[in-house]
């Protein structure tokens, strides 16, 4: 933080710029300040999104979160609403042996 010099001289005009460089620099640091408690939450949530897959042991706990987003997009979407609800769990199934592999190879160091 830095305070702009107030001038020496009793010149009412240079006092007046020095009062208005103070206003500004005050409000800059309002503007910082209360930016900073809106951001706070998602500071947290980054930090919590972080720590969530190291918490459970899961490598790649951020991805794992967007895949189970995706899947479930798939699965209510509209087109289980036209009828493709069969192909998407034949898809679902012949998934399930990679999903297996891929999850037996993350657990060994």
């Amino acid at each position: 933080m830095s305070l702009p010099e107030l001038p020496d001289t009793r010149n009412p005009r240079e006092l007046r710029k020095a009062l208005l460089r103070l206003r500004m620099e005050m409000h800059r640091q309002q503007i910082r300040h209360e930016s900073a408690q809106m951001l706070e939450p998602a500071r947290r949530l980054r930090g919590m999104g972080a720590s969530f897959g190291e918490g459970l042991g899961i490598k790649h706990g951020s991805l794992w979160g967007i895949g189970a987003v995706v899947a479930l997009g798939f699965l209510t979407g509209k087109g289980v609403r036209s009828g493709n609800l069969a192909r998407l769990i034949r898809v679902g199934t012949s998934l399930v042996p990679l999903l297996r592999l891929f999850m037996g190879s993350a657990r060994r160091p």
